[in-house]
């Protein structure tokens, strides 16, 4: 069985986040960085520290509404989304509302030839799979990199999430459920398709998340 895993990577200072992903892209394929967990005017400093990593990374920038740390305005957080695409990571998350609702930031990461991972959270519920198939071709009017998480509540929920990877053939899908029910679904997406499975590297991040050592463990015992 393959797998591959991004670690997210949440921290408020450049300088352990540097040091942090130096060590941990020795262990994981990929690393997720969420910016938002930093202080915006330390993001430009965090870039200049770690652009030789950012090829395998994934930058993230969320706000509250969606479920992260950024508190200032949308305004402020659209300059440094641009900022960050002139470093070019390997992929830049931006929010599905963030960009149906600004063409122009759209254009822009257009123009720049940013590779997009559009996503998509429900942090309650799983809509059904009739709403998750039409989510997904709204999405990847955007890019082909798309990603969507829900919450499950039961198994079924699971199922429907799981489900998108038959529908999604030209796309590259990442699709997984939080919490509990929707645990196994962050190892099970990576034999359906998923480029990776993010992961921890200790308390996790989201409801549910493995740790890199955990993930690592599960597959090595399946050998």
């Amino acid at each position: 069985m393959t797998y591959k895993t991004c670690v997210t990577l949440a921290e408020s200072n450049p300088s352990k986040l540097n040091s942090l992903l130096k060590t941990t892209l020795k262990r994981s394929d990929y690393v997720e960085i969420r910016f938002d967990f930093m202080k915006p005017n330390k993001v430009p400093i965090a870039l200049n520290l770690v652009k030789k990593y950012l090829s395998r990374c994934i930058c993230t920038l969320r706000p509250r509404s969606e479920g992260g740390k950024f508190s200032g305005s949308e305004k402020n957080r659209i300059s440094i989304l641009k900022l960050i695409a002139e470093y070019n990571p390997h992929l830049l998350d931006i929010e599905y509302n963030t960009i149906k609702q600004n063409n122009d930031l759209y254009k822009y990461l257009k123009n720049t030839k940013t590779n997009l991972l559009i996503s998509w959270h429900d942090f309650s519920k799983t809509p059904n799979a009739s709403f998750l198939k039409t989510m997904a071709k709204k999405m990847t009017q955007f890019s082909k990199n798309i990603k969507i998480v829900t919450t499950a509540n039961s198994i079924k929920d699971t199922l429907n999430v799981l489900a998108l990877y038959k529908s999604q053939k030209n796309t590259n899908l990442i699709a997984f459920a939080m919490g509990d029910y929707g645990r196994m679904s962050r190892i099970l997406c990576t034999q359906l398709g998923s480029p990776y499975t993010y992961v921890s590297l200790g308390k996790p991040i989201a409801p549910g998340q493995f740790s890199l050592n955990e993930i690592k463990s599960m597959f090595k015992s399946r050998k």
